[in-house]
C-alpha cells in the first residue's frame, strides 16, 4: 500500500535525525545484505540506507532494487541516503523508530 503524503512528511521528520544503519557497497544485492535488510526493517520500521554508487541512475537503481527486495515503500532519498519504511508485523516499542517518535 503507497504511503500518502501526510504519512510521508511524517516520517521523513522522524527520519530527519536517524543514522544510516546499512551501507550498500560494492558487494552487490546479496543474500546476506537482504536479510540484514529485512531484520533492520521488521526491528525498526523506519531506517536510512547509504548507497555507495558512482551516479545517479545507478543509485536510483539499486533504491529501487532495496525497495523490492525489503518489500518497503521509499519514504525519501537525498544523494546518497534513502529513508525506507516497512510496517513490522510485531512492533517492537523499544526499537521501532516510529513507536518510539509517537511516545515522545
Amino acid at each position: 500500500m503507497p504511503l500518502n503524503q501526510q504519512d510521508k512528511r511524517r516520517y521523513k521528520t522522524i527520519g530527519h535525525h536517524l543514522k544510516p544503519v546499512l551501507i550498500f557497497g560494492g558487494n552487490g544485492l546479496t543474500e546476506t545484505f537482504i536479510e540484514e535488510l529485512n531484520g533492520r526493517l521488521e526491528d525498526h520500521e523506519l531506517i536510512k540506507v547509504r548507497v555507495n554508487a558512482e551516479n545517479r541512475d545507478d543509485r536510483a537503481a539499486i533504491v529501487d532494487a532495496l525497495c523490492e527486495a525489503g518489500k518497503a515503500e521509499l519514504v525519501q532519498r537525498i544523494g546518497n541516503i534513502a529513508l525506507l519504511y516497512r510496517a513490522a508485523k510485531k512492533p517492537n516499542p523499544k526499537l521501532s523508530n516510529i513507536l518510539r517518535a509517537q511516545q515522545g
